[in-house]
C-alpha cells in the first residue's frame, strides 16, 4: 500500500496554525510497519485540491489520508472535491450524517452545519469522538477527516487498526561508516529491493562520514546485509561504528 497524506489548510502554511499532522501519522504508520509514500500540505485552493486527490486517485495502490476542509464554512472546499474526483457524482444528503449533526445541535444545525451532512455518493462514516459530526471514507481507501487533532486523530487510528490489524514493524539496522557514502555505493546498488535502504552523509568536523541504514521485516536478512557492509569496509580498510554517530564528538575526535 502506497499511504498519502495530504493536509489542507493555508492556515499552515501562513504560520497561524502549527502542523500536527504530519508526526502523527509518519509514527501510527511505522508502528504498524508502514511508512508514508508523500505527504502534502496545501492551500485552500480548488485546483491545487483537486490536482493532488487526482494523482492519489491514479496510484491504484494508495491509500489516502485527508485533513481538513469538511466543515461548512466557504473555504471548506473537501466534501465538493471528492466528490467529483472520486465519484464523478454531485455530493448527496448522507441521511445518518444528517442525523448524528441534528442530534448534536439540533435547530441550531440549521441553516449552516447541516450541509457538513451532504457527501459523496456511497460515503461511508468515520465517528467524531468530540461532537459526533462524522468525517467519512470512500471505498475503504480514501479517508477524509476534519483538521482539528483532537477529533482527526481517532478517526485515522480506527481506520488504520481496520487497514492494518497485524501490528509488523520494520527491523532497521544502522551503522555509521568514517567515509564519504561515494564509497559505499557499490555494496549499495546490491541491496535487494525489498529492503529498505537509506544513506545519510553527514561531518565529522571537516571529514566526510555516511550512516547506513537496512530495514525489512526479515530480520535474518536485515542482520545479513549489514554484515555484507562491515565486510565490505573491513576490505577497503574503512572504518565503521555501530548506530548513528553522527552527531558523536568522540567519532570526530577519533578521526584526527
Amino acid at each position: 500500500m502506497h499511504f498519502y497524506q495530504v493536509i489542507i489548510g493555508s492556515e499552515i502554511l501562513n504560520r497561524r496554525r502549527e502542523d500536527r499532522h504530519f508526526d502523527f501519522l509518519s509514527a501510527e504508520l511505522l508502528r504498524r510497519g508502514e511508512k508514508l509514500h508523500a505527504s502534502f500540505i496545501i492551500e485552500d485552493d480548488e485546483n491545487l485540491i483537486r490536482e493532488v486527490f487526482q494523482l492519489v486517485k491514479n496510484d491504484p495502490d494508495g491509500i489516502m489520508f485527508s485533513f481538513g476542509g469538511i466543515g461548512s464554512t466557504p473555504d471548506d472546499l473537501t466534501r465538493k472535491i471528492a466528490a467529483d474526483v472520486f465519484t464523478g457524482k454531485p455530493l448527496k444528503l448522507h441521511e445518518e450524517a444528517k442525523s448524528r449533526i441534528v442530534s448534536q445541535f439540533g435547530d441550531d444545525a440549521f441553516p449552516h452545519r447541516i450541509h457538513m451532512a451532504e457527501l459523496p455518493e456511497n460515503a461511508s462514516l468515520l465517528d467524531n469522538p468530540v461532537n459526533n459530526v462524522p468525517g467519512f471514507s470512500l471505498q475503504g481507501r480514501w479517508f477524509f477527516v476534519p483538521g482539528f487533532p483532537k477529533m482527526a486523530h481517532p478517526m485515522v487510528k480506527h481506520a488504520l487498526d481496520t487497514l492494518l490489524p497485524e501490528t509488523r514493524p520494520l527491523y532497521r539496522r544502522t551503522l555509521t561508516a568514517l567515509t564519504s557514502e561515494n564509497d559505499l555505493i557499490e555494496i549499495m546498488q546490491k541491496v535487494p529491493k525489498n529492503m529498505e535502504l537509506s544513506s545519510l552523509p553527514a561531518f565529522c568536523a571537516d571529514k566526510r562520514i555516511a550512516v547506513i541504514s537496512l530495514a525489512g521485516r526479515d530480520r535474518t536478512e536485515v542482520d545479513r546485509w549489514i554484515e555484507r557492509f562491515k565486510e565490505y569496509m573491513h576490505k577497503r580498510h574503512i572504518d565503521y561504528k555501530d548506530g548513528d554517530r553522527h552527531d558523536d564528538p568522540d567519532l570526530c575526535d577519533s578521526r584526527d
